[in-house]
């Protein structure tokens, strides 16, 4: 529906061309639309079928004879007639305003309206007419309201006031120029009386076709109408179509008939024809949003490949560990296990086995049993491991500063006192974990905010242990303190005998088990906002615990394997000494290694163990 001037009118139909809208609207135009020829001009098939109105018009008899007859002399009253007159016939009044070389002439004044320039009358000079009448009769009647018997005006018009002026106006009731009545309603509007027009091609020829009108009511000939493309076919004469499902109608104000359709978008179903209400947090939209559905749940999957590989590597290393225990409990009283300290070795090799076998539990279905058990040998296996390396650490370097100031040795390095050193730092956790299920049991969770994506369709629930990442950290916290301060021992052993009890293959151990650990937090908490997060941090966490086990068993159990089964002849027993002669030359070992170079045959790499093995 246009309400425009004729410029405008022409600028819409040219945009509804570019954007190849040919046929799409059915304009409605109003009387500045009319019946012209200038808007619709080169654009016949977009204003096609286009309806407009024009106020019901004839011409005025007599007008055209005196308007033709109109010259410059007679009728130098109208200011605009001289302007009129350069513009009709297309010349100027003063000679001054012609320029050089100009087609355009000097008026003649000779020139005749209708004769040298084509007119026709103007469609609105009835209603001119009209009004000038209406003005008159107004103010002959207010004249005659308030100056009774008087000529010319009286004191009580002069000045006319406008709004009393206004009330005689909205008040006449006369015959027009055209016989039709001339009256105002209420709101001072005219009583409307309109030829209704139809802009039609046939036969490739376009013309405006009167198809109705309104004279107090619609008087339509719907049999007379063409619509684009040339059918008969009335249009739907609907405001708005029926929302689609899922669609809600948001009405316009004012038109209760009319409306737009809004999508119920995101998480959102249609409730009712106008609302749309959100799902609970736990449901989802179908996929026409009339209803929901729960959101699928998802966990990780003994098939899935980010299982597959963490569990391979944990069964290879637990058939490794056993293989060794296996072979250590055979071989018990040989030299080489006996100076790896039985007890350390053991409890060491508990704690790899149990770092395997967390791979199983991060992996198994979340329950109360699998969520607890994840709390207690998370932590548990790395502290295990951890606590029975810095023992072994902390007694060498303990052995060696001793050593350097007197021959004899320090206190707490037996076998049992190493024992209730360990499990006094593995104690620790256990106590950390038991504080921890007192104050926030044990359970698991569905986290429908991880995965809740822009994109209903892809959204899913995670069914998960309700460990989060600062729990995690907490929880292997203790251990990553026993690594570190394994390591800053390790360092400062690391001048002693490379031979002598394990010293650097402990070494090598704690510095690579470090590096595992520091590509492990950064691809650990940088997933935190990845679609696969609970693919990708459970997938970092097994892989990185079973490498540090592995790390260890590697270097600190193959080598002795490989001796004990492969060459016997070097598992043998070195000759008997004291305690305070085997303290003695392993310093002095250490001090003429520092000097000069010299390295002794390293006989009491295993003497020292030995020893505090037998007391």
């Amino acid at each position: 529906i246009i309400f425009a001037n004729e410029d405008d009118i022409r600028r819409v139909l040219e945009a509804a061309k570019r954007a190849n809208q040919t046929g799409h609207f059915i304009w409605m135009g109003s009387d500045s639309w009319g019946s012209k020829i200038s808007p619709v001009l080169h654009l016949e098939e977009v204003a096609e079928g286009s309806v407009t109105i024009l106020p019901k018009r004839v011409s005025v008899k007599g007008f055209d004879r005196y308007f033709s007859s109109r010259t410059l002399d007679n009728n130098r009253r109208n200011i605009w007639f001289a302007e009129f007159w350069e513009e009709n016939f297309h010349c100027k009044l003063s000679r001054h305003a012609l320029k050089k070389g100009s087609s355009i002439k000097k008026c003649t004044n000779r020139e005749r309206i209708g004769q040298d320039s084509s007119y026709e009358q103007e469609g609105k000079v009835q209603f001119v007419i009209d009004a000038v009448y209406a003005m008159g009769h107004a103010l002959h009647n207010m004249h005659k309201n308030l100056c009774p018997g008087k000529v010319g005006l009286c004191p009580r018009m002069d000045p006319v006031d406008g709004v009393e002026l206004l009330k005689y106006i909205r008040n006449v009731n006369f015959s027009g120029i055209a016989g039709t009545p001339v009256t105002f309603n209420e709101n001072g509007d005219a009583p409307g009386r309109y030829d209704i027009y139809q802009y039609q091609i046939r036969n490739s020829t376009p013309e405006y076709k009167v198809i109705g009108q309104w004279t107090d009511h619609l008087h339509l000939k719907v049999e007379s109408m063409l619509w684009p493309g040339g059918g008969s076919q009335l249009p739907s004469s609907i405001c708005s179509l029926p929302c689609k499902p899922g669609e809600r109608k948001k009405l316009v104000k004012g038109i209760p008939c009319c409306w737009h359709c809004e999508r119920c978008d995101g998480y959102q179903y249609q409730l009712d024809e106008f609302h749309c209400k959100r799902c609970h947090f736990n449901e989802r939209p179908n996929e026409n949003h009339t209803s929901c559905t729960p959101i699928p749940i998802i966990k990780l999957e003994w098939s899935s490949p980010w299982a597959v590989v963490p569990v391979f590597i944990a069964i290879v290393g637990i058939i490794a560990t056993l293989f060794v225990v296996i072979t250590f409990v055979r071989y018990n009283d040989t030299p080489i296990v006996k100076a790896s300290g039985r007890e350390l070795s053991y409890v060491l090799l508990t704690g790899i086995f149990l770092c395997y076998a967390t791979t199983f539990l991060m992996i198994a279905e979340p329950d109360l049993s699998t969520c607890s058990l994840r709390r207690i040998f998370l932590g548990l296996g790395m502290s295990i491991s951890y606590a029975a390396l810095l023992t072994k650490t902390n007694r060498i370097y303990r052995i060696f500063e001793q050593g350097k100031k007197s021959v004899s040795a320090p206190r707490f390095i037996s076998p049992a006192s190493q024992l209730v050193i360990t499990f006094s730092l593995i104690s620790l956790q256990l106590v950390g974990v038991c504080i921890w299920f007192i104050v926030d049991p044990s359970h698991s969770v569905i986290d429908y905010e991880d995965q809740r994506t822009t994109n209903p369709h892809f959204a899913r629930g995670i069914l998960k242990c309700d460990i989060s990442d600062l729990s995690l950290i907490c929880l292997l916290g203790y251990s990553m303190l026993l690594m570190v301060t394994c390591t800053v021992y390790a360092i400062k052993t690391r001048g002693v005998p490379e031979t002598f009890n394990e010293a650097k293959p402990i070494g090598f151990t704690m510095y690579t088990t470090c590096i595992v650990w520091l590509a492990f937090i950064p691809i650990f908490f940088g997933t935190s906002q990845s679609a696969e997060k609970m693919y990708i941090q459970t997938t970092t966490l097994t892989i990185s615990v079973s490498l540090s086990a592995s790390v260890s068993l590697g270097m600190l159990y193959m080598p002795k394997v490989y001796i004990i089964l492969f060459h016997p002849e070097q598992n043998v027993p070195k000759r008997k000494r004291s305690l305070k002669a085997v303290v003695t030359a392993a310093t002095m070992s250490n001090k003429f290694s520092q000097k000069g170079g010299f390295r002794p045959n390293g006989e009491a790499k295993s003497e020292l163990c030995e020893n505090l093995e037998t007391q």
